[in-house]
C-alpha cells in the first residue's frame, strides 16, 4: 500500500510538472490566447479613451474651467493603464485585463464632466465680459451725462443770478 501511494503521488507530480512545462502557465492559471487578445484590445481602448479625455479636459482648461478633479481621475487611470502594460509585458494577461478595464471604466464621466465645466466657464466668461465692458461703458455714460446735467444746471443758475 505504501508503495502505491508514493507511486501515485510521484505520478501526479510528474503530470503536474508536464502540464506546467509543456502547456505553460496558461493551462494551470486559466489564461489562454483569448485573454491575451482581449487584454491587448482593452489596453488599446483605454489608451485611446485617456487621450480623448485629456483633449477634452485641456479644452475645458483653456476655457478657464477648474479641471483639477478631472486631472486626478486621469492620473489614476493613467497609473492603472501603466500597471496593465507592465503586467501584459510580463505575461500576466488577466491582471493586465483587469487593470486596463478599471482604467477605461474609471473615465466614464470625464468627457461629460469636462464639457459641463467648459460650458460653465464660457458662461462665466460671458458674464465677466458683460459686467466689465458693458458695465464700464454704462458707468462712463452715466458720469458723462451727470457732468453735462450739472454743467447745464450750474450754467442756468449762473444766468439767473446775473440777470
Amino acid at each position: 500500500m505504501l508503495w502505491s501511494t508514493k507511486v501515485g503521488s510521484a505520478f501526479l507530480a510528474v503530470i503536474f510538472f508536464l502540464l506546467v512545462v509543456v502547456g505553460g502557465s496558461s493551462v494551470v492559471f486559466g489564461v489562454d490566447g483569448s485573454t491575451r487578445v482581449e487584454a491587448r484590445s482593452v489596453i488599446v481602448d483605454a489608451e485611446e479613451t485617456i487621450a480623448d479625455c485629456y483633449r477634452v479636459v485641456a479644452d475645458a482648461d483653456g476655457a478657464g474651467a477648474n479641471v483639477s478633479a478631472l486631472l486626478a481621475i486621469l492620473e489614476d487611470s493613467g497609473w492603472l493603464l501603466s500597471r496593465a502594460k507592465v503586467a501584459y509585458a510580463s505575461g500576466y494577461y488577466g491582471f493586465a485585463l483587469d487593470n486596463a478595464t478599471l482604467s477605461r471604466d474609471g473615465l466614464s464621466g470625464v468627457v461629460a464632466g469636462a464639457e459641463d465645466l467648459k460650458k460653465a466657464a464660457e458662461e462665466e466668461s460671458h458674464w465677466d465680459f458683460m459686467v466689465n465692458v458693458v458695465g464700464s461703458v454704462v458707468g462712463t455714460g452715466i458720469v458723462v451725462f451727470s457732468g453735462f446735467l450739472a454743467w447745464f444746471l450750474l450754467k442756468k443758475r449762473a444766468a439767473r443770478s446775473v440777470a
